[in-house]
């Protein structure tokens, strides 16, 4: 990929700096409203000017926003010029009808699809693969690549996937995803550096790129929803929004602090991409792109 941040290196708290060759990802979700969508494009005008290597949108479980994720994708890649990935599951559909959706993808000039199995669908509490369907992630990543060659993200947990058995099944599975065809690997969101450092450490000879995902939670609903989707949250995060239950503004300048000080730990270890989980706000991720020294250019 090519270098994105062409400015002059970011000095880091003590000592260092944001080398040249840092670059940066988003992930939206497609709006359900009106009022959602003014939101995600505003987003988008905010965050097109970084050049982000790609940016990605969501797909619901079940399928269940489909074409609004379609619509969105080909939007954001024709009208801002940026590389748009499609998120796809095995959820609620058979390989015939993935491999359509995949297909219309690439004939929009979508070439990138981050697969993932999915979660169950609404009203479900357990994964059951679908009848006739991909049944789990590295199976759809076989199929995608038939149906076309795809640039292929996955997901990858640092923390162990909640429904792993172990820790070792689960690296097993992403190198599964891997011999597969995915051609890079997105670290569900973490709280603390060393846990993406140490998963960094067993994940050596993966043979593709690991991203950390980074999201900037800015109130305690937020890390709960993290805790729900496999993250261990730290104390310490909830004990920064103790107080500020009616303090938005406080809340983000406490968020930003956090994640800024997060993303610095990383690059001083070499980490040089990034992929920010935006939750459709871009303010904040602007801010964090700023400190990392990815600036629009002047």
């Amino acid at each position: 990929m090519q270098s994105l941040a062409k400015s002059s290196a970011v000095e880091l708290e003590g000592g260092g700096s944001v080398p040249p060759n840092v670059q940066v990802s988003f992930e939206f979700f497609p709006p359900k409203t009106d009022k959602m969508n003014e939101q995600l494009w505003a987003s988008i005008e905010r965050l097109a000017p970084l050049k982000p290597s790609f940016v990605s949108v969501t797909y619901g479980a079940g399928g269940s926003t489909r074409e609004r994720t379609h619509e969105t994708v080909t939007r954001i890649q024709k009208e801002k010029g940026l590389k748009a990935a499609a998120h796809l599951t095995c959820v609620g559909a058979t390989r015939a009808e993935i491999d359509a959706v995949a297909k219309h993808y690439w004939d929009s000039g979508i070439r990138h699809i981050v697969a993932l199995r999915g979660d169950p669908p609404e009203g479900a509490s357990t994964y059951t693969p679908h009848p006739g369907g991909y049944p789990y992630a590295a199976e759809l990543i076989e199929g995608l690549k038939k149906v076309a060659d795809f640039e292929i993200s996955v997901a990858a947990y640092p923390e162990v996937h909640p429904e792993a058995k172990s820790p070792k099944e689960d690296l097993e599975n992403l190198k599964r995803k891997v011999g597969a065809g995915a051609t890079r690997a997105i670290t569900q969101s973490f709280f603390d550096p060393e846990v993406f450092l140490k998963f960094r450490d067993q994940t050596q000879g993966l043979g593709v790129p690991l991203v950390p995902g980074i999201i900037v939670a800015t109130n305690t609903g937020t890390l709960k929803s993290c805790i729900k989707m496999g993250s261990k949250v730290p104390q310490r995060m909830f004990d920064l929004f103790a107080g500020l239950e009616e303090d938005v503004e406080t809340r983000k300048l406490v968020a930003a602090t956090a994640v800024a000080e997060q993303v610095r730990t990383l690059v001083r270890e070499g980490v040089t991409d990034f992929h920010f989980y935006t939750l459709n706000r871009a303010d904040l991720t602007y801010a964090i792109c700023h400190i990392l020294g990815i600036r629009p250019k002047t």
